[in-house]
């Protein structure tokens, strides 16, 4: 049976950028009923609980048909949640490092426009999703968003890191400005662990 994994951080260690209020009902509320509705429609699947969760939603067809929606939901949702969490941190923030630096200047033209393009297609995308910075079956960067909570998974590209878009990741402080909690996320965003993402 999946679980929740453990934040890496208080849930008040992204102050200011990140309320400790919206991160404690983010992660023991809406992360807990993913991980909770994905053990639930598995219940009659064993084979497929021993699956990391990541390789079970790279995977839908392996799914019943029967469960297949919500394994996709809420498959989704636990997955690209443990990668937002683990993608933060407190005294985070600054520049990409290393060889996803390097592909970032070579792609974009420079971080800056990156980080522009980015915030756009975040801020841009409709109703609830992900924005990701993603690689793909060529080693190419792109980005990208997905709607509820798909993942470039599903398609065969490679996650390098992930910004949550959904209103519960940042009203309780900036209401309905959601460029306002993107410009927040810069300053908590882990470059070396998006630089393993890339590497590895």
């Amino acid at each position: 049976m999946y679980s929740l994994t453990k934040l890496p951080y208080a849930f008040d260690a992204l102050e200011p950028h990140i309320d400790a209020r919206t991160m404690e009902i983010h992660h023991a509320k809406h992360h807990q009923s993913y991980v909770d509705k994905l053990n639930a429609a598995l219940e009659k699947h064993p084979k497929l609980q021993g699956l990391q969760v990541t390789k079970l939603i790279a995977d839908l067809d392996r799914a019943p048909e029967d469960v297949r929606a919500a394994v996709r939901n809420n498959g989704g949702g636990v997955a690209n949640h443990d990668l937002f969490f683990a993608m933060m941190g407190p005294n985070r923030g600054g520049r990409p490092v290393g060889k996803l630096a390097a592909a970032i200047d070579e792609t974009f033209g420079g971080f800056e426009r990156f980080q522009q393009k980015f915030a756009a297609a975040a801020a841009g995308h409709f109703a609830s999703g992900w924005a990701w910075l993603s690689r793909d079956q060529n080693g190419m960067l792109l980005i990208e968003t997905t709607p509820g909570h798909d993942t470039p998974l599903m398609f065969g590209r490679k996650p390098i890191l992930v910004l949550d878009v959904w209103e519960h990741a940042y009203y309780l402080k900036h209401q309905n400005r959601r460029p306002d909690g993107i410009a927040a996320w810069w300053n908590v965003l882990d470059w070396d662990r998006a630089e393993r993402n890339f590497v590895g």
